[in-house]
């Protein structure tokens, strides 16, 4: 299977390539096709973030090379888009870098379909800043409310700072479609909005551009982004709850340490699609290896318990 996953790696990576190259990110857009798919067919439809599509795209490429015949869908609308077609029953399966929201719940109940939330990963949001940044030492979570509020009263370094160079800041961001947009809303932002100079992209590769094509540049994105491009970017550390600073990184995400940007990653099924043997076999098989995939891709994986609890779960969804 080792030589199998680098090759399964291989192949994302130039799918993402590709994605990035049409435009997709969180945005519209799929791999392997799209299109609508009753609960009793035999392909079994996935969709949603982009931030969870490399974890989930390396488990069906592998889970097909194992199960030659078997046909998995893996499409790429970003979170609510991924949400608005489970709701709509397109999709057996939604993928998504936050919670549910309360109104999908809704329209999910009203529309009589039953689900189950999985955590199958963790993901550590990073804060990044070009390479040519050596001021920013450390960032609280008020100083980035302050940069990225359209109230907030700061246009260059130096408003944040006095020692910092007095020059404006660039901002880059995730579009609004995306789990991440809204989970960094959420954390930093509150009932805020984002500044209107903010640079959004459905594409992570356009705000890994644009940070390392800017020196006063800032922006975020999911912790496997960073990864990739540890060469070209900094990370900053953020003061945790503690008043630690603290840098994104697989021990410091498991840990939750990486707080208040330490955060899980999702898959949601409907309950009674798991009754379909495809979709059931599917699901079993990402429970088992979405711990490995999401190292594999840049991620960090859950305890293996929680896989477990996850794995008997679905069990006793499908009676089994």
């Amino acid at each position: 299977m080792k030589k199998r996953l680098l090759f399964v790696i291989l192949i994302v990576s130039l799918t993402a390539l590709f994605l990035a190259a049409c435009g997709n990110g969180d945005g519209s857009g799929s791999s392997n096709g799209t299109g609508a798919s009753s609960e009793g067919s035999a392909t079994v439809k996935v969709d949603g973030s982009s931030t969870v599509f490399p974890i989930m795209e390396a488990v069906a490429e592998e889970y097909m090379i194992e199960n030659p015949g078997a046909k998995v869908n893996i499409g790429v609308s970003g979170t609510s888009g991924g949400f608005e077609k489970f709701i709509a029953g397109e999709t057996h399966i939604s993928n998504a870098s936050r919670p549910i929201e309360k109104e999908e719940k809704a329209a999910l109940k009203e529309n009589g379909i039953k689900f189950t939330e999985f955590e199958i990963a963790l993901d550590g949001l990073s804060i990044v800043v070009n390479q040519e940044n050596d001021w920013v030492d450390k960032l609280t979570v008020e100083q980035l409310k302050k940069m990225w509020s359209e109230n907030g009263g700061v246009e260059t370094w130096s408003d944040l700072n006095k020692e910092w160079p007095d020059k404006e800041i660039k901002f880059y961001s995730p579009g609004a479609a995306s789990g991440t947009f809204d989970y960094f809303s959420e954390v930093v932002l509150g009932d805020g909005q984002i500044r209107k100079d903010t640079t959004l992209s459905e594409d992570d590769n356009v705000l890994v551009q644009g940070v390392t094509g800017s020196k006063h540049g800032i922006g975020y994105f999911g912790y496997a982004y960073y990864a990739e491009n540890k060469d070209q970017l900094k990370a900053v550390p953020i003061v945790n709850s503690e008043g630690k600073p603290v840098l994104p990184s697989k021990e410091t995400i498991q840990s939750g340490e990486y707080n208040p940007f330490s955060r899980p990653l999702f898959i949601y099924v409907k309950n009674d699609a798991l009754k379909n043997e495809s979709v059931y076999n599917f699901m079993e098989y990402t429970l088992k290896n979405a711990g490995e995939m999401a190292e594999a891709v840049g991620y960090v994986a859950k305890p293996d318990s929680e896989y477990e609890d996850a794995l008997n779960k679905i069990k006793n969804l499908a009676g089994k």
